[in-house]
């Protein structure tokens, strides 16, 4: 006699009834995850979350997310050189989203439609002096302010910008711009004090009664190299040739311009030379273009303007119409050697565009600051050795450039704030990185980068115009739309879709989803069609 199949009967309501744990080795859970331009951007901007609110044409609200961790994004957004890009997923699948042109569009609404920061609602009583208004100290500036201290900021030249004002030219930042900037931050009741060079900064602090300092010195002394000249010889420095624009004081550097060095600045006093009226403006560099620290936009930009680039070569000796110039070969390691090749370059005027120092002398004497290299030491939580006074920017060991600046700032305020309070700053926990391997882009179709405008060549050899224009509304939200929202729910209900087990609930707008682990059975269909990587199995517990 066949024995009967065995068999349960359970109530429908009953949670055991559709229980499938037994079957499980693995169960899906929700994730957040990191998007790979958050953690590429040095000044640490939630770039994911201001492009949201961009894509959803609520540009305001963009802004103000953007604003909480850099106030300067017009400024940025003209003159980062965006590393979140050159890490976004998406330019593995076509091409990268603007973020910097989207972040610019942001900034240049902000200004039009006159949007404000919202000053705190109380007061520290402690003060703050920052020393420097280029990119750092404004930034630490504002950040110090918005959690309510009282900010003073000394600035040795006659206008705030630091080296955004003295380094980069008219033609990539409008001046117009970096000054509504700079004001909407003394808006805020930041107390800007022009023409204020501090020599002793202990003595500033005592003198001014502050409780801590934010050392953001720029770097604005020139590197010298030693070539052999005549008398005659016409010898200038990047950074004499940038701010002699900047104040009225026009070098007269003559038809023929030799620029000597491979950084943007060298580039930027190139292309300067062009629109003085240089016949022949060109750069001497002792590397191969693959090694020269330029930006690539920069450089491209340049050749179109007519500027000429001599690689692999050093200048060995300056004459009074002419320069002498050695041409340099790799070795087998890739490093330049001389080969005793001479060729003359006739030359008015020779431009040593070779890095830059800064002046430290105002740290003398100060007790447990130690400088190395150049640059103050500095500890986690950016403090030098001596309590109470924190330094960033060009001051400390970093790459030196407007993006990496405002995060120091930004940075220092978070700890100068701690340390006022005696508490100690501590960063939240990353999450882990959304890498493209985990995003599913079978549902994404091609749609490349839009282009910014660009100013005809002729006119940008000859004026300070704006070489590169921004996108307009409809550009820009298209820009924002393209974004894969990696690592993070966008609640396209794909996995509510895909489920054959109906195991997924919809807890409604903004709230996501969960999973009803009484249907579930662990198939991961759910994690392999998630377009943005946000879900992921774990092992089931036994």
């Amino acid at each position: 006699m066949k024995p009967k199949p065995f068999a349960i009967t359970l109530d429908p309501g009953s949670s055991l009834a559709n229980h499938t744990g037994s079957w499980r080795t693995v169960r899906p859970e929700y994730v957040d995850r990191l998007p790979p331009c958050n953690h590429a951007c040095p000044a640490g901007e939630n770039v994911q979350g201001w492009l949201f609110h961009a894509e959803a044409g609520d540009y305001e609200q963009a802004w103000r997310v953007l604003t909480r961790d850099n106030p300067l994004p017009a400024v940025m957004g003209r003159v980062c050189y965006h590393p979140c890009e050159s890490s976004c997923n998406r330019g593995q699948l076509d091409q990268s989203v603007g973020i910097n042109a989207i972040e610019r569009y942001l900034g240049d609404e902000a200004l039009r439609r006159g949007w404000k920061f919202q000053p705190p609602e109380r007061q520290s009583g402690k003060r703050v002096l920052v020393i420097g208004a280029g990119p750092s100290g404004l930034s630490a500036a504002y950040h110090l302010a918005m959690r309510g201290h009282a900010v003073t900021i000394r600035e040795a030249g006659p206008v705030a910008g630091g080296m955004m004002r003295f380094g980069i030219p008219k033609y990539r930042l409008p001046r117009e711009v970096l000054d509504a900037e700079v004001q909407r931050i003394v808006d805020l009741g930041v107390t800007l004090e022009l023409n204020s060079k501090v020599d002793d900064v202990l003595a500033a602090r005592r003198e001014g009664g502050f409780d801590a300092v934010f050392l953001a010195v720029g770097a604005h002394i020139a590197k010298r190299a030693y070539i052999p000249a005549g008398s005659a010889a016409k010898m200038l420095d990047a950074v004499s040739v940038l701010r002699g624009m900047e104040t009225g004081e026009q070098p007269l550097l003559g038809r023929r311009v030799v620029v000597y060095g491979g950084g943007n600045t060298a580039l930027d006093v190139a292309r300067t030379a062009k629109r003085l009226g240089a016949e022949e403006s060109i750069i001497v560099y002792r590397r191969t273009r693959e090694k020269m620290p330029a930006h690539e936009s920069e450089l491209e930009e340049a050749l179109q303007e007519g500027v000429l680039v001599k690689w692999l070569s050093t200048i060995k000796q300056a004459g009074e119409s002419s320069i002498t110039v050695e041409k340099m070969a790799l070795d087998a390691k890739g490093n330049p050697q001389p080969t005793g090749q001479f060729e003359t370059l006739e030359a008015d005027s020779v431009v040593l565009a070779l890095g830059q120092d800064v002046d430290l002398s105002l740290l003398d004497g100060v007790p447990g600051l130690e400088v190395a290299d150049g640059v103050v030491k500095v500890d986690d939580s950016m403090m030098t050795g001596h309590p109470g006074i924190f330094a960033g920017g060009d001051m400390v060991k970093g790459e030196r450039t407007v993006t990496v600046g405002i995060g120091h700032g930004k940075l220092a305020a978070r700890n100068v704030d701690a340390w006022l309070r005696g508490e100690q700053w501590v960063h939240p926990p990353q999450h882990e990185l959304a890498t493209f391997d985990k995003l599913n882009t079978w549902y994404y179709t091609d749609a490349p980068k839009s282009k910014q405008p660009i100013l005809d060549t002729i006119r940008r050899q000859s004026t300070f115009d704006e070489v590169v224009g921004g996108y307009d509304e409809t550009t820009a939200q298209f820009e924002a739309r393209r974004c894969l929202s990696c690592g993070n729910c966008f609640e396209c209900d794909n996995c509510y879709g895909v489920c054959p087990d109906n195991a997924v609930i919809k807890l409604g707008p903004g709230k996501r989803y969960e999973f009803n682990l009484d249907y579930c059975k662990g198939c991961g269909i759910c994690v392999s069609e998630c377009p943005c990587g946000a879900i992921r199995t774990v092992a089931e517990e036994i």
